[in-house]
C-alpha cells in the first residue's frame, strides 16, 4: 500500500471519527452513540491497509481487540450489572488464535483442543453467570460440527457424515425437547425431517457407488 493511499486513508479515518464525535455530542450527548460507527470506520481502515499488506495476522488481533474493547464499553454503558460481553469473548478470541495457528488450524488436533476449550468457557459461564437454565446445550451444539465435519471431509467418508450428522442432530433435539419443553414431544417431528439426509444419501449416492 503507497504511503499516499495510507495517507488518505488515516486522515479520511480521522475526520469522520471527529464528525462522529462532534454530532453525537451536539445532538444526543446523553447517550454515546458514536461508538458503533467509530468502530466501523477503524476496522474498515485497518482491514483495508492489512489487506493490502498482507498482514492479516495483524487485522484478527487488533480487529478482535477492538470488537471486545466495544463490547466492553457498551456493557457497562447500557448493563453495568451483567458482563453480557463475556459471552461474546470465546468466538472473538478464536479468530486471532485460528489465523495465528495457520495451517495447522485446519487439523483435527487444533479443532479438537478448540472445541473442548471452547465448551469448557460456556460451561463455566452457565455455572456462574445463569445456572438456572443449561444453555450450555446451544454453544456446544455449534461448535461440535467443528470436529465432526472435519473428521469427515478428511476421511472422505460423506455417508458416514450423514449418519453421524443425523445421530447428533437428534440428540440436540431431544435434550432440548427434554430439558425445555417436556410436557409436549415436538423433537419428533425435526428428527423425521433429518432422517431424509442419510436415506438420501445412501440411495443416490452410497448405494450406486457399490
Amino acid at each position: 500500500m503507497k504511503k499516499y493511499e495510507i495517507g488518505f486513508v488515516v486522515t479520511g479515518s480521522v475526520m469522520t471519527i471527529v464528525f462522529l464525535i462532534l454530532i453525537n455530542f451536539l445532538t444526543s450527548a446523553q447517550y454515546p452513540w458514536f461508538i458503533y460507527p467509530v468502530l466501523a470506520v477503524l476496522l474498515f481502515s485497518l482491514g483495508l491497509y492489512c489487506v493490502r499488506a498482507k498482514k492479516y495476522t495483524l487485522f484478527s488481533v487488533l480487529g478482535s481487540f477492538l470488537l471486545l474493547l466495544c463490547l466492553i464499553i457498551v456493557n457497562y454503558i447500557n448493563t453495568p450489572g451483567y458482563p453480557w460481553f463475556s459471552y461474546t469473548v470465546a468466538p472473538i478470541v478464536m479468530w486471532p488464535a485460528l489465523v495465528i495457528q495457520g495451517q495447522r488450524a485446519k487439523t483435527m488436533t487444533t479443532a479438537l483442543i478448540g472445541s473442548i476449550s471452547f465448551i469448557l468457557y460456556y460451561i463455566l459461564l452457565n455455572i456462574f453467570l445463569a445456572p438456572q437454565v443449561p444453555w450450555i446445550i446451544f454453544p456446544a451444539f455449534v461448535i461440535l460440527w467443528w470436529p465432526l465435519s472435519l473428521y469427515h471431509v478428511q476421511q472422505k467418508s460423506y455417508f458416514g457424515f450423514s449418519i453421524y450428522a443425523s445421530l447428533f442432530i437428534s440428540v440436540f433435539f431431544i435434550s432440548v425437547n427434554a430439558i425445555f419443553s417436556p410436557q409436549e414431544v415436538w423433537a419428533v417431528y425435526p428428527i423425521f425431517a433429518v432422517l431424509w439426509w442419510p436415506l438420501s444419501m445412501y440411495y443416490f449416492s452410497y448405494r450406486q457407488k457399490k
